[in-house]
């Protein structure tokens, strides 16, 4: 890691890794399509977070709530974890360490009517590595927000999924064009 990349806050890194939507039971209409996408993005995503965490970076799991406002996230994590759960391939690829962060959203956005912004701010972040689902919704969405707040993006092209590939490919490029997101794909 580089030196920039470092400075005396918890985790000494100003870089830390967002796994969005990743804990998800894909219980919805277009579920099973995007879990067709989500399988291989699980792999390139659980790949990223050995990496983020060999390089000891921070890793957020910012999730839906599904609109359960009293849930929590064990709870969230026990419910995509259930057996007629399509997406329990997924979210056992993922599953959440102990030291990891969580955020649980009400929106599209991570930092819409959350925490994230004061628990970035608490780990010193400066640039931002998000994967995740899904491209053209959350991650875009979040990543918008990140822009605003003047943090560095790396999105990796190959750790996030759509439903359909021309949507991902369309958040890709607009990501990489329009938001300056490096979308080279795993983690330099």
């Amino acid at each position: 890691m580089a030196s920039n990349d470092t400075q005396s806050f918890p985790h000494s890194s100003r870089t830390v890794l967002l796994l969005i939507d990743v804990i998800n039971d894909l219980a919805f209409p277009g579920g099973e399509e995007l879990l067709t996408n989500a399988r291989p993005m699980a792999d390139a995503l659980a790949s990223l977070k050995r990496a983020a965490r060999e390089r000891d970076l921070p890793v957020v799991y910012l999730n839906d709530n599904f609109g359960q406002w009293r849930s929590d996230f064990r709870e969230v994590v026990k419910h995509a974890l259930r057996e007629d759960s399509p997406g329990a391939p997924m979210v056992r690829a993922l599953l959440p360490e102990p030291d990891d962060y969580f955020v649980l959203k009400p929106r599209h956005s991570g930092f819409f009517g959350t925490t994230l912004e004061t628990l970035l701010h608490y780990l010193g972040a400066r640039r931002l590595v998000l994967g995740g689902l899904t491209t053209d919704m959350c991650v875009l969405f979040t990543a918008v927000d990140a822009y605003i707040r003047d943090y560095a993006l790396r999105i990796p092209a190959d750790c996030s999924a759509c439903v359909r590939q021309r949507d991902h490919e369309a958040a890709i490029t607009y990501l990489r064009d329009t938001l300056k997101a490096d979308t080279r794909p795993g983690m330099p």
